[in-house]
């Protein structure tokens, strides 16, 4: 597909969901938000503040209301509009993709798995800046997880199928796509050559839980937790963080109220809270720790960092997650 004729594929997804791109809110920061044309979408952002994942768990929601006088208990319904998310990037599909471990296999939780099903993804190939390390990680490609996904390839894009979803798309709007050439091919290979050669940050994953492991008790935790502001940011712009927290409110007629969820952050204080008064991650460093071994836990098939580099852009303190990780290594002193 040309990149004239992008524009033309963005009407037609009108027909299949509302449309949210990343667009640029401010000097250095984009967000997701609904576009009625790819026109107003910013495609060569580096990343977006918020990650995608908040059309899928909401930042807060409500789960049900009840009335005890009438003996109601009234479920949110969890299906939403149809929604077409355009131009994600690898290390997010990645992302959500670890998240559905999370809320999909277990246990289905109907708000994820109903968003998702009325969602379509289509992904877009990104040159990474000083703070992406997803190469390390091994996110920075999506085999699944999109509908389609869009290689740039210089005036035009290399399109991948990724669902069946995507396919019967594809062949919706066929007369906007062509058959991929030999050329096609080997712009593709160019792009993905120069993609790769253009990291500059980079973190050896070997051995790494092993090390955290054996670092429990080194100074690194406390110097950097002086740094820390515990504010929580970093849990908030992570696409991988997943813990919520559940609340009643009950009104003051003690008759009526409701159930909310809502993201909430390791990082803060009374995150490790516990009757009695006591609390398991009392200072700034025990939670940093905490964090940092969290993402750096390592399992063949949960990665819990996807390398996307939002933790570090957006750390008012300025705290580089990479730097913290490489001192553990003995990579840098």
């Amino acid at each position: 597909m040309t990149k004239e004729e992008l524009s033309q594929f963005g009407y037609a997804l009108r027909e299949t969901g509302t449309i949210y791109a990343p667009v640029k809110t401010s000097k250095e920061s984009h967000s997701f938000k609904q576009v009625d044309t790819l026109t107003e979408a910013d495609l060569e952002y580096h990343r977006t503040m918020i990650p995608p994942k908040k059309f899928f768990i909401s930042p807060k929601e409500t789960i049900f209301t009840f009335n005890k006088e009438k003996e109601e208990y009234n479920e949110t319904p969890a299906v939403n509009e149809p929604l077409v998310l355009f131009g994600v990037h690898p290390c997010d599909i990645n992302a959500l993709n670890l998240l559905a471990k999370v809320y999909l296999e277990s246990f289905t939780d109907k708000y994820y798995s109903e968003r998702r099903e009325n969602t379509t993804i289509i992904g877009i190939s990104c040159t990474p800046d000083e703070y992406c390390f997803c190469k390390s990680t091994g996110t920075d490609y999506a085999r699944e997880g999109f509908e389609l996904f869009l290689h740039d390839i210089g005036d035009r894009y290399l399109v991948r199928v990724g669902s069946l979803k995507g396919y019967n798309l594809l062949q919706k709007h066929a007369s906007l796509f062509r058959e991929v050439t030999e050329e096609d091919l080997s712009l593709y290979r160019q792009a993905e050559k120069k993609r790769l050669a253009s990291f500059t940050k980079s973190l050896e994953m070997s051995g790494l839980q092993d090390m955290l492991d054996m670092s429990y008790n080194s100074p690194i935790w406390e110097e950097y937790g002086e740094k820390c502001l515990s504010c929580g940011s970093c849990n908030l712009v992570c696409p991988r963080c997943r813990c919520y927290d559940v609340q009643d409110y009950i009104d003051l007629n003690l008759n009526t109220g409701q159930r909310e969820r809502k993201w909430y952050s390791c990082m803060l204080k009374e995150h490790g809270l516990v009757a009695g008064g006591h609390n398991f991650r009392a200072t700034s460093a025990e939670r940093l720790r905490n964090r940092v071994n969290c993402k750096g836990s390592l399992k063949e098939d949960m990665t819990n960092c996807v390398g996307c580099g939002r933790c570090s852009v957006y750390c008012p303190a300025g705290i580089d997650y990479v730097e913290i990780l490489q001192k553990i290594r003995g990579d840098i002193e």
